[in-house]
Formats: structure tokens, C-alpha cells, sequence
């Protein structure tokens, strides 16, 4: 079966054969809004990203336009024919609207540069469509078809790069990273989405102009990082943002992984065995793209480094890596304004996943089993693809054996789920019926009567109803309240 970017490949060489007009398969809601324009006086042209899918036979219903009418103008045009409209990329002149199911954006001709300080562009209006094309971020994403007649625009050569698969800028690359510095983590980005190859002259002037991204807001990092982590090819980009130095401004957990070796002191190469991890946690994945897992993956051990000792056998440990890098986890991810929850989910990944090698070969308890269970909650199905991933030794033997122990962990827990309902273990007593039973209110009694009850109940399983209300007279007799 043919993987994704061998369709890439087919999907170019079949449009290196054709006219441009024979393969640019364009929606009819764009000719209509074409002719709309043209009524008004303006032109209207798809541009850029849409243009490209569209080469590439796989335009879906996101589409991107550009025009010389100003920004009230567009909005006069497209409010009476739209199903709705918005304005929150106005002030960059840009207007959405929807359409029949198409999400359209029009964006007056532009062009837009960055001083030193800002980390907002200053936009500015062009009047043709070769200007605002040459600010564009990359050649592929710099063609344009003019509506209705399809006219296809190509002044930066994109069509000939599209089809030899690399990444080149319109002009040059040090003044297309300098109008906006994320573009250097769009080439990464572009590399990993597309399989492409970034063109000599632009890795150069990423390596040398790394430390201009230090002025974009991280939420606009944090979304281009989330594009890369989410691409079929990931390792791709983030080898790309490692090597040119970007990563140092943006994940600077990541090439810190690259650990000093010594002949006396020998270790897995970490920063490798990371990328294999991502690569192994990606191949787990069952119903698409899963940002948590990759996120884990890639995050699993940056608690390294800070941890490693050499230890008198010639060993080296990495004790605790699991908590620091939970917390170095949690650090780095609010700092790019990650969703709470989300930073909850990874850090918390990061911290358990060692918790299998524990296991050994089956030695735990039930109980160790239901604390394994409780603690990961709603992400042990991730728990258990980050564990697995997380083997990447080249000794077969222990990868068979390590995968077996792991087999048998997850049959142990899926016993105990259909004995017990772990997935919603809570004690035999509710709070009601602990301050019934005990005669209190509501009160800092009441919580830990509560977690005693809860580490009966992850100790022992469950207790008949009788069992459990002795055990809380019990411990009752020994509280001070009492």
C-alpha cells in the first residue's frame, strides 16, 4: 500500500506533466466569487498554500485568496454572497468567510517586515500581485491563479521547486526571515509536512539568523511547533531546527539531549534515542495525529542531563529523570502558553514513564497494578504506547523480553478492569456515608477518612459493604476527633 509521501511523489510527477490549467481542479464557489470581484472592479487570484494543494490534487476546502480591493471593499463584496463572515484578521487585511462548506480567506496585496523590537508585523498594502507574492514565505507557497480566466502565476519559479521537492525562498532568504523570523521554523515545518528538502542557502541563513526568532510571541512558536510534531515526517523538522540552532530559541530541552560521550563512560546516545521514541509512539497511533503522545515522546527524557552522574563501576545513572524532567516538562510548555490541561497531561506522561520497569517480570501485587491504573487515570491507553515506545534497544532478546513483561502488565490490568472497574476506583464508603457512619460534618476528618479508605481499596480490592464500614470505625478510634 502505498505510504503518504510516495503519493506526494506520484501526485508531482503527473503534475510536472500536465499544463497548469489541466491541473488546477479549483472549486466553482471560487469562480463565482471571482466574478463578483470583477463586477466590482478588482481581481482576485487563489494564492499560495491552496495553490500548491491544488498541483498537488489534494485542494480541500480551505482556500486562500488575494486581491488589490482594500479590505471594506472586500467586505462589501463578500458579505451580500457569503453564508458568514468575520473579521479577526481584518487589521492585517484579511477577511474569512464561509461558503457552501469552504472556509475562504481574502487578503488585500501586502507586504509586511518586523523591526527589532516588535514581535507584531507592520502591514502595509501593496497594488500588484507580483509584489505581494514576493514577500511570500517560500517559492512553492508563491504562485498564484488568477479567476476566473486561471491564469497561473509563477514569477519565483515555485511549479519547477514543487516538483524537486525543495524549499527556496522568493527573494533572499536574510530578508524573508527578516520581514518575519518565523518563517525559519515554517522551513522546518514545510521539511516535515511535505518531505521536502530545505535549500543550502536557507539553512545558512537559519543557522545565522536563529537568534532574530527570540522577538515572535510564543504562541505563534508554539503553533508552528504543533504543525511540525503533527507531520508525517517530524524528525525531519526538529533534526532541522537542532542543526541550525533554532531549537536553542525554541525547545532548548531538545539538543541539550545531545550528551558528551567518553570512552570510560558509555550511555545510549539520548537525543537519538528521543527521535526514535517519536518515531516508535507515532507508529502506535490508531485514530491520527495524537499532539499529547508526540508531545510525551519528545519530552520523555529531558530530565536527563540534569541527572546523570558517573557512577565508580563506570556506569551512568540518571536517577530521578522522570520527576525533574515532569517539571522541566511543565516549565517549557507554559512558557509556550500551552492549554493547562495539556500541560497536565504531558508532565504528568513524563512522570510515569518509567513506572513499568518496575514491573520486571510480573512481580507486582493487584495493588501495584491499581496504583499503576489510578495514577495514569484517562491516560493510561497513552501510557501504555509511550512505555512501549520507549524500548529502543538493539538487543533483541531484551526487546522481545521487555515487550512480553508489558503484554502481561496490560493483560493483568485488563483482568483486574473487568473484576473491579478500575477505571473508576473509588472507595467501598462515599463522603455521605463516611460522616453518616462517624457522625461529623463536612471537615478535614471527612478527606482523610475519605484517602483511607482509598488505600484500602487500591490495597485490597473491593471490600463487602460490612467489611468496609468496620475498617472505618477502626481507623476512627485511633483520630484525635475520635
Amino acid at each position: 500500500m502505498p505510504n503518504a509521501n510516495e503519493d506526494n511523489l506520484s501526485a508531482l510527477d503527473r503534475a510536472a506533466d500536465l499544463a497548469p490549467d489541466e491541473r488546477l481542479r479549483i472549486a466553482p464557489v471560487a469562480d463565482d466569487l471571482a466574478r463578483r470581484f470583477r463586477t466590482a472592479g478588482f481581481s482576485l487570484a487563489l494564492v499560495g498554500g491552496s495553490v500548491r494543494d491544488a498541483l498537488l490534487g489534494r485542494l480541500g476546502n480551505d482556500l486562500d485568496f488575494t486581491t488589490d480591493a482594500r479590505p471594506e471593499d472586500v467586505l462589501k463584496i463578500v458579505r451580500p454572497w457569503a453564508d458568514s463572515v468575520w473579521e479577526v484578521g481584518i487589521a492585517f487585511g484579511t477577511v474569512g468567510a464561509q461558503k457552501d462548506g469552504y472556509q475562504i480567506e481574502v487578503t488585500t496585496y501586502r507586504s509586511e517586515s518586523y523591526d527589532r523590537t516588535s514581535r507584531k508585523p507592520e502591514v502595509a498594502y501593496g497594488d500588484s500581485i507580483e509584489e505581494d507574492l514576493v514577500r511570500r514565505d517560500f517559492t512553492v507557497n508563491a504562485m498564484a491563479v488568477a479567476l476566473p480566466e486561471k491564469t497561473f502565476i509563477d514569477p519565483h519559479g515555485g511549479r519547477e521547486d514543487l516538483t524537486a521537492r525543495v524549499l527556496r525562498t522568493p527573494g533572499t532568504p536574510e530578508a524573508s526571515f527578516s520581514d518575519d523570523p518565523l518563517r525559519m521554523m515554517r522551513a522546518a515545518r514545510f521539511a516535515a509536512q511535505l518531505d521536502f528538502t530545505v535549500a543550502p542557502e536557507v539553512v545558512t541563513a537559519m543557522r545565522e539568523m536563529a537568534a532574530r526568532l527570540e522577538i515572535v510571541s510564543a504562541e505563534r512558536v508554539r503553533e508552528e511547533l504543533n504543525k511540525l510534531l503533527l507531520s508525517g515526517h517530524p524528525r525531519k523538522g526538529l533534526t532541522l531546527l537542532v542543526d541550525t540552532g533554532l531549537a536553542d530559541q525554541v525547545l532548548p530541552e531538545l539538543p541539550a539531549l545531545r550528551l558528551e560521550r567518553d570512552e570510560h563512560h558509555r550511555h545510549k546516545d539520548v537525543y537519538d534515542h528521543t527521535l526514535i521514541v517519536l518515531e516508535q509512539a507515532i507508529a502506535l497511533e490508531q485514530d491520527g495525529p495524537d499532539l499529547t503522545l508526540r508531545l510525551a515522546a519528545l519530552l520523555h527524557d529531558i530530565g536527563k542531563p540534569r541527572t546523570r552522574r558517573f557512577e565508580q563501576d563506570g556506569r551512568v545513572s540518571f536517577h530521578h529523570h522522570e520527576v525533574v524532567g515532569a517539571k522541566m516538562t511543565k516549565r517549557r510548555m507554559m512558557a509556550l502558553k500551552y492549554s493547562n490541561d495539556l500541560v497536565r497531561d504531558v508532565s504528568r506522561l513524563v512522570e510515569l514513564h518509567l513506572r513499568f520497569h518496575g514491573y520486571g517480570t510480573g512481580e507486582w501485587t493487584d495493588s501495584a497494578v491499581r496504583r499503576y491504573v489510578r495514577d495514569a487515570g484517562p491516560l493510561l491507553d497513552r501510557l501504555h504506547k509511550l512505555t512501549r515506545s520507549d524500548c529502543t534497544t538493539r538487543n533483541k532478546r531484551k526487546a522481545v523480553a521487555l515487550s512480553r513483561a508489558y503484554d502481561g502488565l496490560e493483560e493483568r490490568i485488563a483482568q483486574l478492569q473487568e473484576q473491579e472497574e478500575l477505571d473508576s476506583i473509588r472507595p467501598d464508603l462515599d463522603g455521605n456515608e463516611i460522616m453518616q457512619l462517624l457522625g461529623i460534618g463536612p471537615g478535614p476528618a471527612v478527606g482523610r477518612a475519605y484517602q483511607h479508605m482509598l488505600e484500602l481499596r487500591l490495597e485490597h480490592g473491593p471490600m463487602e459493604h460490612g467489611e468496609a464500614v468496620a475498617a472505618l470505625k477502626e481507623w476512627w478510634t485511633q483520630q484525635p476527633e475520635a
